[in-house]
This record gives C-alpha cells, structure tokens and sequence, in this order.
C-alpha cells in the first residue's frame, strides 16, 4: 500500500505534525514532537509500505530547521523500517 500526503498548504510544524496524526492514525496522545513522530513510524502504528510527501517545498522554505530533521527522519527510517520508506515526491 502507498500512501500520498499533500503538504501544500503547511507552513508550520504544528500543522505538518496535524497532518501526519490525521493520515496516518497516530494516537490521541501524539502532539508536536518529532521524538513522538519517530516512535509512531516504528512501533505504535502499521505505516504503508510508502509515504510520498509531495508539495513540501512551502512547508522547506517556511521551516527550514524542521524540513531538515524531517530529512534526517526519512534518512534514518530508510535503514530500520525494513523495507517501507518515506519519500519527498
């Protein structure tokens, strides 16, 4: 299963990280934490097999320090996710 999630639009991090709690089924407890972002991909909920960010370049320009550990995130999901991967499309 793929999954595309349309970032135009989002700007800031507490947005990004509404949207991520709302496609992918985070918990309820899930808030603006990227500590919390990485432990929901590994262990808490059952990721597609491919996440496609697209539209992200508005999200970069407006939270460049966020775009970058978001980059770091994917980088680091791509060696423990066996097999599933997140992707800037």
């Amino acid at each position: 299963m793929t999954l595309t999630l349309d970032l135009r639009g989002i700007t800031t991090k507490p947005a990004l990280h509404a949207l991520f709690k709302d496609q992918l089924g985070f918990p309820d407890w899930y808030g603006v934490s990227w500590d919390a972002f990485w432990d929901c991909i590994l262990a808490v909920v059952e990721m597609p097999e491919q996440v496609t960010l697209v539209n992200w370049q508005e999200f970069a320009q407006a939270s460049p320090k966020d775009m970058d550990i978001l980059r770091k995130i994917i980088e680091d999901y791509a060696q423990q996710s066996r097999g599933k991967r997140i992707l800037l499309g």
